[in-house]
């Protein structure tokens, strides 16, 4: 799969989870560094207290697996070869795990 695919079903697809992965890895590093989560937000979910605690606990986690995603999805957009797309491959998955023991770990 690149650019130049023929099906453009699957480029869209792409494009997609790129905008919501670079929109999820901007929104959690904005929630983790300014320590409080938009007011509209907790609004609309309805966050319990205990939640809403642990602003860098969640946005953290949320910019991790933002990034990746963004990652993950690079070799299919931008042409490059074999070995740089698997490299590229295990530093998303290794991301993942950051995300998840992030979050597993970090107590606010």
């Amino acid at each position: 799969m690149s650019v130049t695919d023929p099906d453009p079903v699957w480029i869209a697809l792409r494009l997609v989870i790129v905008v919501l992965s670079l929109a999820m890895f901007v929104f959690g590093v904005r929630v983790a560094m300014s320590r409080r989560f938009p007011v509209a937000w907790v609004r609309a979910v309805r966050m319990p207290a205990r939640q809403r605690s642990q602003p860098v606990r969640m946005g953290g986690g949320q910019a991790l697996l933002g990034a990746s995603l963004l990652i993950q999805q690079a070799p299919f957009l931008i042409p490059m070869s074999y070995p740089v797309g698997a490299a590229l491959f295990v530093v998303a998955l290794l991301l993942a795990g950051a995300a998840a023991g992030w979050f597993v770990l970090r107590r606010d």
